[in-house]
């Protein structure tokens, strides 16, 4: 349930009735959701439910059926949204990383601080250091992709997209391609910067994930949000068999 402080506060982004068909298929079917400040929200659901959808949704990767998406008060799909601001203003780590394989780590976190911000190289660099210097990774600046482990290629997306200096950070299942203890050191990481009041959303399978870095999480079925609550809560018995089902027995 959500406190009475957090309900008081202005969303950051608020998603009403939100529909996304595909041709015939309805992918996301009224969703509603709100994402204030400060938070980290995880959605969970099976696979084709909708959760990468709706993340692609929230910069217009994706160009929604209907409904409404208010950033900062105003509905991104209005006419007159600038799209390339809102893109910088949401920051999308991908599943796979998506890190320019020709480039090694300083241009890739530097490409788009220059090309998009118009920062000179030496300021662009600056900024760049700064994020690898707080995710350990300066002293593989000068490494190309191919190099780096599952890991470090997700600390390099994730200090990308942060060096733009986004109001949200949007993570596509951020643990998918890593292994166990990779993925331990991904969430310890996505908690660190939830204290440092990093607003975030990501999709995972991970239930291992999900528990460690967040109380509750939202659950996704067949487009439409079914569920807020904690792990322990959506595998209980009294649960409608599709949440039991994917979150299975607890002790």
């Amino acid at each position: 349930m959500m406190s009475s402080k957090k309900a008081d506060r202005v969303p950051l982004i608020a998603v009403r009735n939100l529909v996304k068909q595909f041709d015939a298929q309805t992918v996301l079917n009224g969703v509603d959701l709100d994402l204030v400040e400060g938070d980290l929200r995880v959605i969970m659901g099976p696979s084709g439910c909708g959760k990468s959808t709706l993340l692609r949704c929230f910069n217009r990767l994706v160009e929604p059926t209907s409904g409404s998406i208010v950033f900062k008060g105003q509905n991104i799909m209005d006419a007159d949204v600038d799209v390339r601001a809102l893109r910088q203003s949401i920051g999308f780590v991908f599943q796979q990383f998506a890190l320019y394989r020709h480039l090694d780590v300083m241009a890739n976190i530097t490409l788009a601080l220059r090309k998009l911000k118009g920062m000179s190289r030496a300021v662009a660099e600056e900024k760049a250091m700064h994020e690898l210097e707080r995710f350990d990774m300066a002293m593989h600046r000068e490494k190309y992709p191919a190099q780096l482990s599952g890991g470090q290629m997700q600390r390099v997306a994730i200090a990308r997209a942060l060096a733009m200096d986004p109001a949200i950070l949007v993570l596509d299942e951020p643990t998918s391609a890593l292994d166990p203890v990779m993925s331990r050191e991904v969430g310890d990481l996505i908690q660190t910067l939830h204290q440092d009041q990093i607003t975030m959303v990501l999709v995972t399978h991970d239930l291992t994930l999900a528990e460690h870095i967040a109380p509750e999480v939202t659950f996704l079925d067949q487009g439409r949000i079914m569920a807020t609550d904690s792990i322990a809560n959506l595998s209980a018995e009294h649960q409608p068999v599709a949440i039991r089902s994917f979150f299975g027995a607890r002790a």
